[in-house]
């Protein structure tokens, strides 16, 4: 039987001796211990159990109790209350007369074992008095009652005897305690922990998991440990009050009315914030006051908001086919920061797709909005919304709006966006056009521009039509002419149309087909086809074991020694830069120039800015701004200066175009035209995935016809990456920044340094060029191909977070960027000829060009990828005799547009291109 004392976090087990043979004593064994009533120092009758045979020796006396039940407790503790008689007063009993008696507790399962042997018991101590008493004191009656208590592990039965053996001592047992200690019912950090039994040795913990109060969530696993005595020790984790409830006295409360707590890691209740209430306990939000609403994405904590009135003052400015529309903002804003506006197409008619709105129709946060590509003559409603976070909650109705009426004015036509060369002859030219997009009105005539190519626009003819073509006479043979078409209306011209090319025939019959371009008429002439045919045949399968060969770089000398080939011209020659710049560049009227925005930061020079340039006689264009920041010094303005004067030599459609300059005034300024889509990189980064093949190969062919007409000019970069290339609205790329760009030399094998100081860009820059300064065409080639590697990969950084000695250490041993995901095998394998080790084993730019244009031509070829790391086995290279071995005449003679001469060949039995060998010129 147990009887618990929660005061002292213990509980007592029942010690009663059992009622048998001698007074408790066994049965089995000699006793003399006997049952007394005493009186104690209170002169209260007492019960005792007492023995003093001490003038016999070899005693061996024992008292036992009744069986006592452990319930669950490990270590139970024993305190032990008696009297002692000092043996120095009790005369001739030396020798046998002791001052101590021993303890035994015996476990077992049996309620009622009545024969147990002595040797079972297991000795718990032995007991000595701190007090003992004398005759004396028993005639005073001072009773010296001695109070022991051991402590005993009892874990492998259901409960356990306890015995009391004396050896020859004159003792009183007065009374026998028995308990365990537990660790009382707690609640700590909002977790309640029951009443605990201490573990079975003096040391151990108890680990107990409590459980959360009523109204209460686990923020952390909630435990502590119950120690030896009893005591509750490190308490880890705990629990939060629920939403709505807050911590009181260890409890949690429901929250009163007019506050409210959102979350249960929350402190506390709060007070509902403005323009809301609670009428509840327990309210973990607030409701919103009639006519004030909450967004989903605003927090419990902030005030209640309403919708914005209308925008204000809304005012429109018509200028021909755009109309500027400019408001205030509302009056009521609400009560919220988060404002925006719109324009309903809907309600915009008749706007269709092609309409644009700059900066946008939706989500705008500027109360002004430019729309162009309007219909001219035509009337338009714009309605200008304004909304903000509550617009759309339930109940808060439709978003406010103000709208205006306006009439777009006449306009002059869009450009003509094709034409066609539908009858070639010697000296004439048949053209036509469709009529432009956006003709803005009836057109009234054409004007028709042509120039011979390599006159460009120094002397031009001009023929005017009413039709949609003409016919162009008086042309010279095997020339190619530069066309441009503009339409006329009542408001005057529009813009030249794109340039297009058209050559002249050698044939005095004429060609008829529409699209009938250069490159066709050029292979159309049959004696000089065969004669090129068999010269090639013979010369590439000579050298079908050299990919390049070195005379790559002897007919690039030979170039620069023909007078009927451009030739750059390098601006640091001259002793006054500004004889370059005005010899190669435009002088701009500062008042033409119109800057808008800052876009972007040129380093040490300025910043660049958007704009718009209007010179007398021509159509606004937007333009690129570049400034030279005050204080600059005479080699910063002569190094800025001196990019201009190098485009100002350029004239290609995938250069960078130089429109002017501004010298006469501060700021300096250098006017390019505009690229809507910035840099090449940051462009394929924003659109990761979004082009076909076909359309990355289309800009890398763009890139390389650019290079292919710098290094015609023996011009080199030595700065080409992914970062210098702008991309404009119809995905045309220009190479751009000539910053560290310089002509080459007569000597092939010169070196070059950079003018101004700038680190080169390892991962873009040939090996040679790294290791001894060698810039060539050939280096250029090289970065080419880390143009390609970046285009495919979609802006991703070559080389990736290797630093650049690793990157040098890999070239140097032969590593090459692998295929990207996704690259066709061609493309990759022409990547990997770009980065040859030796220059002349790399192609040419019009190698590498011709490779592209087949490739457009022949999209199937661009269908192999690179699988399990495993390529295909396909024959790519830019020349044809790399793959000689696999190829039939057929197929080569339809790689180079002449399959035409296939039967030809084939009735002369020549049906190999081994076989060719055997032809001679005549």
């Amino acid at each position: 039987m147990l009887a618990c004392d929660a005061s002292n976090d213990s509980c007592e087990l029942e010690d009663k001796v059992p009622q048998g043979d001698r007074k408790g004593c066994f049965p089995q064994w000699a006793c003399s211990w006997e049952e007394v009533s005493i009186m104690d120092e209170k002169n209260i009758p007492i019960r005792t159990y007492q023995v003093c045979n001490v003038l016999e020796p070899n005693q061996n006396n024992w008292l036992r109790t009744d069986w006592i039940p452990r319930s669950g407790a490990q270590r139970v503790y024993v305190e032990v209350k008696f009297t002692l008689r000092d043996c120095n007063s009790l005369p001739g009993v030396t020798g046998t007369c002791k001052e101590t008696f021993n303890l035994y507790y015996h476990e077992s399962n049996e309620v009622r074992e009545s024969y147990i042997k002595e040797s079972s018991f297991i000795k718990v101590d032995t007991v000595a008095a701190d007090e003992s008493f004398t005759q004396v004191d028993v005639g005073d009656r001072i009773m010296k009652l001695n109070t022991e208590v051991r402590d005993v592990k009892v874990t492998t039965r259901k409960g356990f005897y306890l015995a009391f053996q004396d050896v020859g001592a004159c003792i009183a047992l007065v009374s026998v305690r028995v308990f365990y200690k537990t660790c009382p019912l707690t609640i700590r950090n909002l977790a309640t922990f029951p009443d605990t039994v201490t573990g079975a040795d003096t040391s151990s913990l108890v680990e107990v998991r409590g459980s959360c109060v009523n109204q209460s969530e686990e923020r952390e696993e909630p435990k502590m440990y119950c120690g030896a005595d009893g005591e509750w020790l490190v308490p880890i984790g705990g629990c939060f009050c629920s939403p709505g409830y807050e911590e009181k006295g260890g409890a949690c409360k429901a929250c009163s009315a007019g506050f409210y707590k959102a979350k249960s890691s929350d402190a506390g209740c709060f007070k509902c914030p403005p323009h809301s209430h609670s009428v509840r306990d327990g309210a973990t939000v607030c409701d919103c006051h009639s006519g004030f609403f909450r967004a989903d994405s605003d927090p419990p904590s902030m005030a209640c908001t309403q919708p914005p009135s209308a925008p204000q003052q809304l005012i429109s400015v018509v200028n021909e086919t755009s109309v500027v529309l400019e408001w205030a903002p509302p009056r009521r804003l609400g009560g919220r920061s988060d404002t925006s506006y719109s324009l309903d197409s809907q309600l915009c008619l008749p706007c269709g797709s092609d309409v644009l709105f700059s900066p946008g129709q939706t989500g705008l946060k500027t109360t002004r909005v430019v729309v162009s590509e309007l219909r001219a003559h035509t009337h338009y409603t714009f309605i200008v919304h304004a909304r903000n976070g509550v617009s759309q909650a339930s109940g808060a109705g439709a978003a406010q709006s103000v709208s205006v009426s306006v009439t777009t004015n006449q306009a002059a036509p869009s450009p003509v966006s094709s034409i066609l060369a539908i009858d070639v002859t010697r000296h004439s030219l048949s053209l036509s056009w469709q009529q432009p997009d956006r003709p803005n009105g009836v057109i009234l005539e054409y004007e028709v521009k042509f120039y011979e190519k390599d006159q460009k626009e120094r002397s031009y003819r001009i023929m005017r039509t009413f039709s949609r073509s003409v016919d162009v006479t008086g042309l010279n043979p095997l020339t190619v002419y530069v066309f441009h078409v503009r339409a006329r209306t009542a408001a005057g011209y529009g813009e030249f149309s794109a340039p297009f090319e058209f050559s002249t025939n050698s044939d005095p019959f004429p060609l008829i087909g529409e699209g009938v371009n250069s490159a066709f008429l050029l292979l159309s002439v049959s004696g000089v086809g065969i004669l090129l045919l068999i010269s090639a045949a013979v010369f590439i399968i000579s050298r079908r074991r050299s990919k390049y060969s070195k005379t790559k770089q002897d007919s690039e000398e030979e170039k620069h020694l023909n007078p009927g080939v451009k030739i750059y011209v390098d601006p640091f020659t001259y002793e006054d830069p500004d004889q370059a710049i005005h010899e190669f560049a435009k002088e701009i009227d500062v008042s033409s120039i119109h800057i808008e925005k800052v876009i972007g930061m040129v380093g040490e020079f300025g910043e660049v800015c958007s704009g718009r340039l209007r010179v007398q006689g021509k159509r606004e264009i937007y333009v690129a701004i570049k400034s030279l920041k005050a204080g600059y010094s005479d080699k910063q303005r002569r190094d800025f200066l001196s990019e201009a004067s190098i485009m100002g030599q350029f004239d290609h459609p995938n250069i960078i175009r130089l429109e002017g300059v501004v010298t006469r005034c501060k700021p300096l300024m250098i006017i390019t035209e505009y690229m809507e889509n910035g840099s090449l990189d940051a462009f394929l980064r924003k659109h990761d995935g979004q082009f076909t093949v076909i359309q990355l190969v289309g800009m890398l062919r763009g890139i390389a016809s650019g290079m292919k007409y710098l290094s015609d000019m023996s011009y080199v970069h030595r700065d080409l990456a992914a970062r210098n290339i702008l991309v404009n609205s119809n995905l045309v790329c220009k190479v751009s920044d000539f910053g560290l760009s310089r002509v080459l030399e007569d000597d092939p094998e010169a070196a070059y340094t950079t003018r101004v100081r700038r680190k080169i860009p390892i991962r873009w820059t040939a090996p040679e060029a790294i290791t001894y300064r060698k810039f060539t065409t050939a280096s250029d080639v090289w970065s080419y191909g880390i143009v390609m590697w970046e285009v495919v990969s979609y802006g991703e950084r070559p080389y990736w977070d290797m630093n650049n000695q690793d990157v040098i250490k890999a070239i140097e041993e032969g590593y090459r960027l692998p295929a990207p995901m996704d690259c066709p095998v061609v493309l990759h394998q022409l990547m990997l000829d770009c980065w040859e080790r030796e220059r002349a084993e790399r192609p040419t730019f019009s190698q590498i060009l011709n490779m592209l244009d087949k490739l457009i031509r022949n999209p199937g070829t661009l269908r192999t990828m690179l699988e399990s790391g495993m390529g295909s086995e396909v024959c790519v290279s830019v020349l044809p005799e790399v793959c000689v071995p696999e190829w039939s005449v057929c197929e080569w003679l339809q790689s180079i547009g002449l399959e035409r001469y296939r039967d030809t060949l084939a009735a002369a039995g020549y049906t190999s291109l081994d076989s060719l060998l055997a032809l001679t010129h005549q």
